[in-house]
C-alpha cells in the first residue's frame, strides 16, 4: 500500500474511472435523452464509485479507506442493477449490456480484494504515519539490521571455530 501516493495510481480507481466513462457513452445516447431521473441516478452510480475510492484514500486511514471502498462497491452493485434494467427495457444493446455488466463486476472484484488485503494488513493509513511512528520503525529497522548482522559475525566466528578445531 505504501507504493501508492495518490489515489490516481490505484488500479481499482483507475477501473471505476473506465467503468464511469463506458456508462457516460451509454447517457449521451438518444435513449436517455428524455430519462432525466434514470440517466442521473446512473450517472451519480458510476462516479460515485471513484469518487468514494479517492475520498476514502484522502482520508489517510485504513478504517476510512476500508469504509469507503465498501460503500464503493455498493454503488457500482447499484449500477450493475440499474444497466440490467435499462438492458431489461431494450434501452441498451446486449453487447453494451454485457460490456457494462463486466467493467462492473470487475471493479466490484477489485474492490473487494483491495478492501480483504487491507483488512488483513498492517497498514494503518497515512494520517498515522507522523514522524514519530517514521522515526520509530526506522529505529526498529536499524535494530534489526544490528542484529542480523551481529548474527552473521556470529555464525562466522563459529565456522572458524570449528575448521580450526
Amino acid at each position: 500500500m505504501a507504493s501508492y501516493k495518490r489515489f490516481e495510481d490505484l488500479p481499482v480507481w483507475q477501473a471505476a474511472m473506465e467503468l464511469a466513462e463506458g456508462l457516460y457513452d451509454v447517457t449521451e445516447g438518444e435513449a436517455f435523452h428524455h430519462r432525466f431521473s434514470l440517466r442521473d441516478q446512473m450517472e451519480r452510480a458510476a462516479l460515485s464509485v471513484s469518487s468514494n475510492i479517492a475520498e476514502g484514500f484522502e482520508r489517510g486511514t485504513r478504517d476510512e479507506l476500508l469504509y469507503f471502498l465498501y460503500i464503493a462497491r455498493g454503488s457500482c452493485g447499484e449500477l450493475r442493477s440499474q444497466v440490467a434494467f435499462c438492458a431489461r427495457r431494450a434501452l441498451i444493446t446486449k453487447s453494451r449490456h454485457a460490456e457494462l455488466r463486466r467493467l462492473c463486476l470487475s471493479v466490484s472484484k477489485q474492490l473487494g480484494a483491495f478492501a480483504a488485503y487491507l483488512r488483513d494488513s498492517e497498514w494503518k493509513g497515512q494520517r498515522r504515519f507522523g514522524s514519530k511512528e517514521r522515526a520509530a520503525k526506522e529505529a526498529q529497522q536499524g535494530r534489526e539490521d544490528f542484529d542480523r548482522r551481529l548474527e552473521e559475525i556470529v555464525q562466522r566466528a563459529r565456522e572458524r571455530d570449528r575448521r580450526r578445531g
